[in-house]
């Protein structure tokens, strides 16, 4: 459930900005876990925008989600330079580790091309993944 009070709060602090709506997105997806049909409702009328652009927006982007999921979060890197280095074994493996217990999402470039595999977990990146460390990371959330 979003609070409303939160939500105001969050819309206000960027609704004068250039191009508020994905700053908004961002911080309501950080404070509630999710965007909500209410939270898009309120967000298209303080932008002025109709409901249908704010959920485009929504729901086009993977980094939104419309419901809660509260498991942690594996994003594992799955572009060409991870690919070349595994990636694509990786993340069978991950899945198996994650079980019903963590989510594993698949991002295309956390920008660490040298040094992939790589995942991110919140705000830390891991690099040089292998199956244990992967499996070791994924256990330890």
């Amino acid at each position: 459930m979003t609070d409303p009070d939160r939500l105001r709060a969050i819309i206000a602090a960027h609704r004068d900005a250039e191009g508020p709506l994905l700053p908004i997105l961002h911080d309501v997806q950080a404070a509630f876990g999710c965007i909500d049909a209410a939270a898009q409702a309120a967000i298209a009328a303080a932008l002025n925008l109709s409901r249908a652009e704010v959920h485009g927006v929504v729901s086009f982007y993977h980094d939104f989600s419309q419901t809660p999921d509260h498991r942690p979060l594996v994003q594992l890197c799955r572009a060409e330079a991870c690919q070349a280095r595994g990636a694509e074994a990786l993340a069978a493996v991950a899945q198996v580790a994650a079980g019903e217990r963590v989510r594993v999402a698949a991002v295309y470039c956390l920008g660490l091309c040298s040094v992939g595999p790589n995942a991110r977990i919140g705000d830390r990146l891991h690099a040089r993944l292998d199956e244990d460390g992967l499996t070791r990371l994924i256990a330890a959330l």
